[in-house]
């Protein structure tokens, strides 16, 4: 007996997608993948599909070599430490959530319905995930130099401006300078919230200073979402 197959976004939408990124691709699959958000698959499951998590995971991997190669041909005279400061803002979870957001990816998402009641298309962590699927589902269907194109059309192009703007600076150390500098006090950080399988845990976390809350942050690790809640903490103070 066939399997019943879910209905999903249409293909008038993903051939949207491919003339909004300027990329005709191969496995048309595989673009379909790249939004198929893992609580979709919560309500559809033996439907012979799968979330976008394996290629989030591969598209990742595929942005940090990209990014690895434009630093390093572009500043022949810059040491490592300072090379992956830059690395790191331009591949950070709020970056590509921007990106994201510009390309509005959110819409084309198949999400679960609590997902979808909860705004899952605006949140940020889920943005940049599904950007990071694209990629993968890019580099898997078209090539490294089809990735590698996309990139450098849509990520890389914010790198003058983190470097010009200083804001490849390490968001805690900085929070943590300006605390001690206005007030003698030295910020902590708690977690607020812990979602997902230990190998894809979401992290939510306070940045505080004494006993109040500041600002929140998410991220894929602990270290992340206390950069991330450090940054908005920065933003919320007027210290940035």
């Amino acid at each position: 007996m066939l399997q019943k197959k879910p209905k999903l976004k249409a293909d008038s939408i993903y051939s949207e997608v491919e003339k909004k990124i300027g990329v005709i691709f191969k496995d048309k699959k595989l673009l379909e993948n790249a939004f198929i958000h893992k609580s979709y698959i919560n309500e559809h499951r033996n439907e012979g599909i799968e979330s976008n998590e394996r290629l989030e995971f591969l598209g990742d991997a595929v942005l940090e070599l990209v990014a690895t190669k434009r630093l390093f041909a572009k500043y022949p005279n810059q040491q490592e430490g300072k090379m992956t400061s830059y690395r790191s803002a331009l591949v950070k979870g709020k970056q590509l959530a921007v990106v994201s957001r510009e390309l509005d990816l959110g819409k084309y998402l198949n999400l679960s319905n609590g997902e979808e009641k909860s705004l899952g298309r605006e949140k940020g962590y889920i943005l940049a995930n599904t950007l990071e699927a694209l990629i993968g589902a890019i580099y898997i269907s078209n090539g490294y130099i089809q990735a590698e194109k996309f990139i450098e059309k849509f990520i890389l192009t914010a790198l003058d401006e983190i470097v010009e703007k200083g804001l490849y600076i390490d968001s805690k150390s900085q929070f943590q300078e300006a605390c001690q500098d206005k007030g003698g006090i030295t910020p902590h950080y708690e977690v607020l919230e812990e979602s997902g399988p230990d190998h894809e845990k979401n992290f939510v976390v306070g940045a505080y200073i004494d006993k109040l809350m500041i600002a929140k942050g998410e991220g894929k690790s602990k270290q992340k979402a206390e950069q991330s809640a450090a940054e908005n903490a920065l933003i919320a103070k007027g210290w940035l």
